[in-house]
């Protein structure tokens, strides 16, 4: 089975929906079943610029103010430590993704795409790098072992063709679960829904389009996050 999952390294939903996601395959492999996992870019803010600003003083601009920030990310934060995941927004830098999709894809076409994304998503959510900074990104891919030329145009084009893709699909929020190219799972559900997911599409390979829109947490287009 094919599943494609939409996403940005500066989400934090999407940080979960991988984690969840993975013990979801886990649990699905250990049952016989094949799963072949595609990452694809998405950008909560492709105008944001990196320029050091803080996340919070970002998301504080833009949502009502510093108290309404706190309470975004006090949430989020919560939910991840539940799954694990220690996430320091006092830390995190605002930054654009473009260059780190690139070395995703970069990274994915040497087989050590999946060991990328979570190197990033640390990088922004644990270190408190800036993920759109191409010093700190040629440095994570020498790290990975990855042959990445970002100061050239390696990857570019195709990322610019997936995000492209992306708004033909419609997809407004992240993460987004694609199976089969059919049937769409948003937001970062339980690894129960997950693993019935995989399970579900397995049987019904070939129908209609279907979107499951339980009470998965997302951030959309506008880089806001559920609360």
């Amino acid at each position: 089975m094919k599943v494609e999952i939409y996403s940005d390294v500066v989400c934090p939903w999407c940080y979960i929906g991988h984690i969840r996601f993975a013990r979801a395959v886990e649990r699905y492999r250990a049952k016989g079943g094949e799963v072949e996992v595609e990452f694809r870019p998405f950008q909560l803010a492709p105008d944001a610029e990196s320029n050091g600003e803080l996340t919070l003083e970002w998301a504080a601009a833009k949502f009502g103010g510093a108290e309404r920030a706190a309470q975004m990310f006090g949430r989020v934060s919560g939910v991840a430590a539940e799954d694990g995941l220690a996430l320091d927004f006092d830390h995190a830098i605002q930054a654009n993704t473009f260059d780190a999709h690139r070395l995703i894809r970069l990274a994915g076409e040497q087989g050590k795409g999946e060991e990328a994304l979570y190197a990033l998503f640390r990088a922004h959510f644990t270190d408190g790098l800036d993920v759109g900074s191409r010093e700190v990104l040629t440095k994570l891919a020498t790290e990975l072992g990855v042959r990445a030329d970002l100061g050239g145009e390696d990857g570019a084009a195709a990322v610019r063709e997936e995000l492209a893709q992306a708004r033909a699909l419609g997809v407004s929020s992240v993460p987004l679960f694609l199976f089969e190219g059919q049937f769409a799972v948003s937001g970062a559900q339980p690894e129960d829904t997950l693993l019935a997911a995989l399970e579900e599409v397995a049987e019904r390979t070939g129908q209609a389009v279907k979107t499951v829109k339980a009470a998965g947490d997302a951030c959309d287009d506008e880089g806001y996050c559920a609360v």
